[in-house]
């Protein structure tokens, strides 16, 4: 296996597990408490990472950590759970399933990334296959959740390519600034879900059980795959693996939960991997190197390529993540 196989591969971990979000929320958490959750998948995992890793950031570190954890952590999770209860689900993973072209837009703007008919053609043949997998007859169309869904997918789009632009610092490591990431959006989630939501609800075993697979299996080691994908590969492959998340939940679905898939589902998922592995096939193009410390004002530990990849899920794609 190459290098870069085997990065894509470690990376497409991520959005797999987080389509085992929505089963793990339906059958092992209290209800109706998204925002609840949201903070507890978030600022333990960070907290866990801070302790061992034993680093804070430094310098400008401080709020270009407080602006990626707001994008990818904070503002993301309790739009991605406002569209997901005002929404059916299939219709909330069809609308995130736009992230890929958000992210090619703004790898453009931000990375000089120029989209490529392929490029384009995948990414919406990828919201096209989910759309196959998940969205239901008659589905219902709610204005503020299709809004709530387009902002969560353009928010975390956004903090997928400021990861890939802003890099890390010198000698701070992927678990790190992960770890920076995922403290701040729950610090960001914090106030929101007790105003919303109150006091937090009596937990049992099986609660407990359930949050601490979605901190620490679901969002420590995920979102630390995901961002050292983003790190290693380019934006518009990286979100690009984003439609396994919902291709996972349906699977999950029929055989745990005796949900049904057609030949219509079928088709969809064939579609959207088919898209998925499309887009890791994109040509490389020549090497840029990442901002140094006279144009960004601190040193950066690595050079990028424009050709190599990150990414973005679909929690992505309709509370799977």
């Amino acid at each position: 296996m190459s290098r870069k196989a085997a990065v894509v591969a470690l990376t497409a971990l991520a959005p797999i597990s987080w389509g085992s979000t929505y089963f793990v929320t339906t059958e092992f958490l209290p209800p109706d408490r998204p925002l609840f959750t949201g903070l507890m998948r978030a600022l333990p995992a960070g907290l866990l990472l801070l302790a061992l890793t034993r680093t804070l950031p430094r310098g400008a570190w401080w709020w270009k950590s407080a602006v990626l954890g707001a994008l990818n952590i904070g503002a993301f999770f309790p739009l991605l759970f406002l569209a997901a209860y005002r929404l059916p689900g299939g219709v909330a993973a069809v609308v995130g399933s736009v992230g890929p072209l958000f992210v090619v837009g703004l790898a453009a703007l931000l990375l000089g990334e120029r989209p490529t008919v392929r490029t384009l053609l995948t990414a919406i043949a990828a919201a096209f296959g989910v759309s196959l997998v998940v969205l239901k007859a008659g589905a219902a169309f709610d204005t503020v959740g299709v809004l709530a869904g387009l902002l969560s997918s353009l928010s975390m789009s956004a903090g997928v390519v400021l990861t890939k632009r802003w890099g890390r610092p010198e000698g701070v490591g992927a678990l790190a600034l992960t770890g920076w990431q995922l403290t701040a959006g729950g610090l960001v989630i914090l106030p929101i879900a007790f105003l919303v939501e109150g006091a937090p609800p009596a937990l049992t075993g099986v609660n407990l059980a359930g949050y601490a697979y979605l901190a620490f299996g679901n969002t420590a080691i995920s979102y630390f795959l995901w961002f050292r994908g983003i790190e290693r590969l380019s934006a518009s492959s990286v979100t690009l693996l984003g439609p396994l998340s919902p291709i996972t939940a349906a699977i999950i679905g029929w055989a745990a939960l005796g949900q049904a898939l057609g030949a219509v589902q079928l088709l969809g998922m064939v579609i959207a991997f088919g898209a998925t592995l499309a887009g890791q096939l994109a040509p490389r193009t020549a090497e840029k190197p990442v901002p140094t410390a006279a144009t960004e004002g601190e040193p950066f530990s690595s050079t990028e390529k424009n050709g190599q990849e990150v990414s973005i899920d679909l929690e992505g794609a309709a509370m799977r993540r």
